[in-house]
């Protein structure tokens, strides 16, 4: 079992920037994906980024450019940090993870889940 905790949530203006991070109670060396996604009110969870085993990462597009994850050397902690924020950026966002190999854009495909940060962007 694995918790996942996630910080760095915040209230900033439109431009702005913010660093999420994901602490896991153990490491995740041997973690078949972990990912960063999304939700705003009344729409579903949507898949905002992840990341494989070997550090292959997908980004999903409205992100790109803008939005870059990263892991610490002990593998405990997984950071996403967010630039150029738009108030569409707004909503709770979860780290997840998942121990099968290849990562699923899916958000029910992935077993474990922290209780998210809230990310509030304003015009």
């Amino acid at each position: 079992q694995v918790q996942l905790v996630e910080s760095g949530g915040g209230s900033v203006q439109a431009g702005g920037s913010l660093r999420l991070a994901c602490a896991a109670s153990r490491n995740t060396f041997n973690w078949g994906c972990l990912a960063w996604f999304r939700q705003a009110p009344g729409k579903e969870r949507e898949v905002v980024a992840t990341i494989d085993r070997d550090g292959f990462t997908y980004y999903e597009e409205s992100v790109k450019g803008r939005f870059t994850m990263s892991q610490d050397n002990a593998k405990t902690t997984l950071y996403m940090q967010m630039s150029s924020l738009k108030p569409e950026d707004t909503a709770l966002y979860y780290c997840a993870a998942d121990v099968r190999r290849g990562c699923s854009l899916d958000y029910k495909h992935y077993n474990y889940w922290g209780r998210g940060t809230q990310v509030t962007v304003s015009s």
